[in-house]
């Protein structure tokens, strides 16, 4: 049996193993065959999104920012998911799917918490956009490279950004992604406030630092590597992601009694 320890009134396990997380990623993959259709829908939109970015920085003459921009764009990941936790929820109780509840998954349970978290992600990627122009102006304001040019990945200075923007980066992702990687599902699956559901994350990752470390970086690996051809690897990689993040979090946090 798990061993628990106890968050406010919710307890988490403390026992995670890698072998819970492959676990989870094969539960994944038969939620993303048994209901593909869900999932490519949610997996098009990040695609969508993130091909209309990249166009529009080239559009704007600011391609020095696709780097940035694309490290970022993970952070949004967790919110587009939602509606996948909710397939993943409703195949567990085995319940229809149908395209009401789970497209009404993103509005949460009428308490506007998961909006509320909502916010908190688009914010994150605004802040990472800011602190990235920092950086930037920190290397490279005075190298007369101007920031439509790919070039400048090229010089000392550039390099040096790319260095220090990753290890901020990191920092800033490894930071959001504990806050959100239990407490999104949570919000579907109960009615709790964010807060609540927040603390909970950040116990699972506290109480399971290697595995959730782990997966963070296989989340991560993966991802960053689908997203290179032309962000199309993301259709299958986010959504397989998305329901094996619910069930490492069944894992994680115990059902309600």
């Amino acid at each position: 049996m798990a061993t628990q320890a106890p968050v406010a009134p919710v307890a988490v396990a403390r026992d995670l193993t890698i072998g819970d997380l492959r676990r989870a990623l094969a539960a994944g993959w038969r939620d993303f065959a048994a209901a593909p259709l869900f999932g490519l829908f949610f997996a098009g939109i990040y695609v969508g999104g993130g091909l209309f970015l990249s166009y529009a920085l080239f559009a704007w003459g600011q391609a020095s920012w696709l780097i940035p921009a694309a490290a970022g764009f993970p952070l949004i990941a967790p919110f587009i998911a939602v509606g996948l936790y909710e397939v993943s929820r409703r195949r567990e109780a085995g319940l229809p799917l149908r395209w009401g509840p789970v497209l009404g998954a993103m509005r949460g349970r009428g308490d506007e918490q998961i909006i509320s978290m909502g916010v908190i992600v688009f914010v994150a990627f605004g802040f990472w956009l800011m602190v990235a122009h920092g950086i930037f102006a920190i290397f490279l304001a005075g190298s007369g490279i101007g920031s439509e040019s790919l070039e400048l990945f090229r010089t000392g200075a550039g390099v040096a950004m790319l260095v220090v923007g990753s290890v901020v980066g990191a920092l800033m992702a490894l930071a959001f992604y504990a806050v959100t990687v239990m407490s999104l599902p949570m919000l579907v699956d109960r009615e709790v406030d964010f807060l609540t559901a927040i603390i909970v994350s950040l116990a699972t990752v506290r109480s399971n630092t290697r595995a959730m470390l782990a997966w963070a970086v296989i989340i991560g690996a993966v991802l960053f590597v689908a997203m290179l051809p032309l962000f199309l690897g993301l259709l299958v990689a986010l959504p397989v992601f998305g329901h094996a993040t619910w069930h490492l979090y069944r894992r994680a946090v115990p059902p309600a009694q």
